[in-house]
């Protein structure tokens, strides 16, 4: 449930390969041309000296920055309902800011499968690796403390790391260690599967994932892995001296005023109310490689005679700081939008961020805890269950959050991903 996709496939992940790949699951050629796509750098514009530029005040559109058609919120309404009905997911969510407009607010379906109460837009959902951003952006606050080096090796601050006095802390964040991916590790899927509210202690998940060679040099190429953020999170805690639920709120989501957004400590299964219920098909185990479902399953699933499994309440430590944060529509879209302007880092170090975005796919890539859509920076999320969007494009200053509760779907595509797409589609469409 927490695989490493390419980019440009768009997956929706299996149960147990759903983490790691959504992060990148979004594929955004030709729906917005490459040569369009702002610099990585430049949503790092100067701002106030203590400080990243406040949400919102990013570049402004230039000749080189896409531009926005003109969409009616009733042709995004009509795609985003069409869109949730054929792939069959129980609910979903769409947020659309943009400048001069009202907020676009879409709920489609219901909380259960079924039926039920219907979704709202302020529903709880799991996150999955937008999780990751917190723990990057955290690391890269201590950085700009001096309490880390970005180009510090590993082993500075954690032993037993597999070359970990070549890999540098930089390299974790840019999934360039070449550590090995826990959650693509049989034993470990199959222990998920007989205990599915076991409370994961993050050295477990590192020991499963150094008992594994390093599956290429430190910085010799570019592969996902979850294994990276859970090392991170360590770090994290081992420097500023508390649990990393508390080193979110206090650095994190207290400045920016989110208080439905948490971290859940890791003996927690619960979901604050309102939220929707997430399901998915499948085990740990039998989605390591693919989350499509043999065809006899497949169509069973479209005719609704075989149903998925309810994974809400799977304990979520097995992805803690990779993957397992808990959030809504409305404060994902302050987060990246944060995010992408470097409201909580130093221009300096917004900029450092920025850079480090190296192109993984045509059009999409991959930077430090920060991915690029096209013109959006932000990241994807999937835990079984739930698959979330959130995007921010800081020259024309448009936010995106997608979100939906039946992930991945039985033909493994990721339903939030898929919506985001058809909406970036109409958005950067020629005009």
């Amino acid at each position: 449930m927490t695989r490493a996709r390419p980019l440009a496939t768009a997956p929706a992940l299996a149960p147990a390969a759903a983490l790691a790949a959504a992060a990148l699951a979004l594929a955004l050629a030709g729906c917005t041309p490459a040569s369009t796509a702002p610099a990585a750098s430049s949503s790092a514009s100067a701002s106030t000296p203590t400080g990243g530029a406040e949400a919102g005040s990013g570049a402004s559109p230039s000749s080189s920055a896409p531009a926005i058609a003109k969409v009616s919120d009733d042709e995004i309404r009509t795609a985003f309902n069409d869109a949730a009905k054929e792939m069959q997911v129980p609910g979903a969510v769409l947020l659309l800011k943009r400048p001069g407009q009202p907020n676009l607010e879409l709920a489609y379906g219901t909380r259960e499968r079924g039926g039920g109460e219907a979704v709202t837009v302020g529903d709880h959902v799991r996150v999955g690796s937008n999780t990751k951003t917190w723990t990057g952006t955290a690391i890269l606050q201590l950085a700009q403390e001096g309490k880390i080096g970005l180009k510090d090796p590993v082993s500075k601050y954690r032993d037993g790391v597999p070359n970990g006095d070549r890999i540098t802390v930089a390299q974790l964040l840019e999934m360039r260690s070449g550590l090995y991916n826990y959650t693509f590790d049989a034993d470990w899927n199959r222990a998920v599967d007989a205990d599915r509210m076991r409370v994961w202690k993050p050295d477990e998940l590192l020991k499963v994932a150094f008992s594994h060679a390093p599956t290429f040099d430190p910085g010799a190429k570019w592969e996902y892995s979850n294994t990276n953020t859970v090392l991170l999170g360590t770090i994290a805690e081992k420097l500023d001296g508390k649990p990393l639920e508390q080193i979110f709120r206090d650095r994190l989501f207290t400045p920016l005023g989110l208080t439905e957004t948490q971290l859940p400590a890791p003996d927690s299964s619960a979901i604050a109310a309102p939220f929707a219920r997430g399901y998915s098909y499948g085990t740990f185990e039998s989605t390591i490689e693919t989350s499509l479902l043999p065809p006899d399953q497949l169509a069973s699933a479209r005719a609704g005679t075989l149903a998925p499994t309810d994974y809400t309440e799977v304990n979520p430590s097995w992805a803690w700081a990779a993957g397992s944060g808990i959030s809504t529509a409305p404060e994902l879209a302050t987060w990246v939008e944060a995010l992408g302007s470097g409201r909580l880092l130093s221009a300096e170090m917004q900029r450092t961020r920025m850079e480090s975005i190296q192109m993984t796919q045509p059009n999409a890539g991959y930077g430090m805890n920060i991915a690029q859509f096209g013109a959006m920076y932000g990241h994807t999320g999937e835990l079984p269950g739930y698959n979330s969007f959130m995007g921010y494009d800081p020259a024309n200053r448009v936010t995106l959050v997608t979100w939906a509760n039946l992930a991945p779907l039985p033909d493994n595509r990721a339903p939030a991903t898929e919506l985001a797409k058809l909406v970036i589609g109409k958005l950067y469409r020629a005009s």
